[in-house]
C-alpha cells in the first residue's frame, strides 16, 4: 500500500472540487438486472457483449473510475447498500459525495457479507466534474491519484477501517462486477487450545483442536475442479446453476501474525550479519522458523522445558485458498467448514466425497464463521490504457 502522508493531501487541481455544486443532482441510471451467477457457464464474448449494451453510460460527460479498496469487515453489515446499516458501498458513496459535492452510485465486484474482510475488492463509479465558478461548465476529470488521496482523506475521518488502494480511469462500458475474470478468497484458521489473542480478534476462526494439515490437503484434492456444489450452497443462494469450477483449493500452514522474532532468532540474525559466509540453510537447527511458536523455553527444576513468564503460546495458523471465476452463496465458508472437520478428525477424506455427491446442504458440516474470510483479489483483463499504475 502506498503511503501518501508525506505528500500534500489533495493537489491544487482538486481543491475546487471538494465543494462543487452541480446544476442538478446527477446519479447514473439504474442497470437492467443481469444475473452474474451464470457468467461462468456462458460464453465470455456473448456475456460481455450483452452486459456492455446494458451498462453503457449514455452521458459522455461522466468519467468512470475503477477503484480497489481494502477494509476490515467487522463493523460493516456487508458490502451492498442496505437501509439503516453501515455498509462498504454506503461509506464509499458518502466519501465521494463529500469529495465531488454530488451523489454517486458505487458498484462492487463482490458483495461480501457482514464481518467478511477484503484485501482488495474492486468497484466502479461515474463522476462528473463541474466548475463551481462557472456552473454548467464541465472540467477535465480528476487524475486518479487525486481521487485516491481525496477519498482516503474523508474515509480516515470515519472509522478508519476502509481505504482506497488503487484508482484507474476506465471506459464507460467497463463494469467491476461483470468484467471480473476470477476471484480469490483466503480463510484464516487459528488452531490450539489457548484463547485467541486480542490482536487476532475477529480476524480468524479460532479452532481449539489440533488440525491435521495433510488430511485437509487430501480433502482439497476431492473438491477442486468442476462439480455440482449443491452441498456447499446456502439455501438463500439465487444462482440458477450449482455447477462451478473451483480452479484452486488448498490449505497452507503459515506463521501467525503479528509475528515478532524471539531472542534465539535475533541471535541467529546477528551471527549472519557478523559472518556473511554463514548459511542458516546449511544448519538443520536453523534451517527454518517455527510455524508454531517463537516463545522462549526455559528449563524447570525437574529438567523439563517450561515457557517463560509473560510470553503467550502461539497458535498454529492455516490459510485456505479458494480461487474461481464465481462462487455460490456461502460456498467458501461451507468448504472451509468441511475442511476443518476433516482436520479435526470429525470427518474422513472419503466422507468429503460422499458429501459432494449427496448434493444437499444437509450433508455438509456447519459453516465457518465470517470473521476468518478475506476477499484476496479480483482479476481483470484491463484495457491497455489502464494498465499503467496511477
Amino acid at each position: 500500500m502506498t503511503n501518501d502522508q508525506s505528500q500534500p493531501l489533495i493537489s491544487e487541481t482538486s481543491k475546487h472540487s471538494l465543494d462543487l455544486r452541480p446544476e442538478y443532482p446527477l446519479r447514473p441510471s439504474k442497470l437492467a438486472k443481469v444475473n452474474d451467477d451464470n457468467i461462468a457457464d456462458a460464453g465470455n464474448d456473448v456475456v460481455e457483449e450483452s452486459v456492455s449494451r446494458t451498462i453503457m453510460n449514455p452521458n459522455p460527460r461522466l468519467q468512470r473510475y475503477f477503484i480497489a479498496i481494502e477494509y476490515i469487515g467487522t463493523r460493516f453489515a456487508g458490502a451492498q447498500q442496505q437501509p439503516n446499516c453501515r455498509t462498504v458501498v454506503g461509506v464509499l458513496e458518502e466519501a465521494f459525495k463529500k469529495f465531488v459535492g454530488q451523489p454517486v452510485s458505487v458498484f462492487c465486484s463482490s458483495r461480501t457479507d457482514a464481518g467478511v474482510h477484503a484485501l482488495s475488492n474492486a468497484c466502479h463509479v461515474d463522476v462528473e466534474r463541474i466548475s463551481k465558478r462557472k456552473p454548467g461548465e464541465v472540467l477535465p476529470p480528476h487524475e486518479p491519484l487525486v481521487v485516491k488521496r481525496a477519498l482516503n482523506h474523508f474515509l480516515q475521518k470515519n472509522e478508519g477501517d476502509i481505504m482506497v488502494i488503487d484508482v484507474r480511469r476506465v471506459p464507460a462500458d467497463f463494469h467491476a462486477r461483470y468484467k471480473a475474470q476470477e476471484r480469490t478468497y483466503f480463510y484464516r484458521l487459528l488452531s490450539g487450545p489457548e484463547p485467541v489473542s486480542s490482536f487476532e480478534r475477529d480476524r480468524a476462526w479460532h479452532v481449539p483442536e489440533n488440525l491435521d494439515l495433510l488430511a485437509m490437503q487430501k480433502a482439497c484434492n476431492i473438491l477442486v475442479g468442476r462439480h455440482d456444489f449443491s452441498s456447499f450452497r446456502a439455501a438463500a443462494c439465487q444462482a440458477n446453476s450449482p455447477i462451478r469450477t473451483l480452479e484452486e483449493l488448498n490449505v497452507t500452514e503459515v506463521v501467525s501474525t503479528p509475528y515478532f522474532p524471539s531472542i534465539s532468532e535475533r541471535l541467529k540474525g546477528s551471527c549472519v550479519m557478523e559472518d556473511p559466509t554463514v548459511s542458516l540453510g546449511s544448519d538443520t537447527r536453523h534451517s527454518h522458523i517455527s510455524l508454531n511458536t517463537n516463545e522462549e523455553k526455559l528449563e524447570g527444576s525437574n529438567g523439563e522445558a517450561c515457557q517463560e513468564f509473560g510470553l503467550r503460546k502461539r497458535h498454529r495458523c492455516f490459510v485456505v485458498t479458494a480461487r474461481a471465476r464465481s462462487f455460490l452463496y456461502h460456498q467458501v465458508r461451507l468448504l472451509v467448514g468441511v475442511l476443518k472437520s476433516v482436520g479435526a478428525g470429525d470427518l474422513t477424506v472419503p466422507d468429503v466425497k460422499h458429501i459432494l455427491e449427496a448434493k444437499s446442504i444437509a450433508a455438509a458440516s456447519p459453516m465457518a464463521p465470517a470473521c476468518g474470510l478475506y476477499l484476496g483479489h479480483v482479476k481483470y483483463n484491463l484495457p491497455p490504457e489502464t494498465c499503467q499504475s496511477q
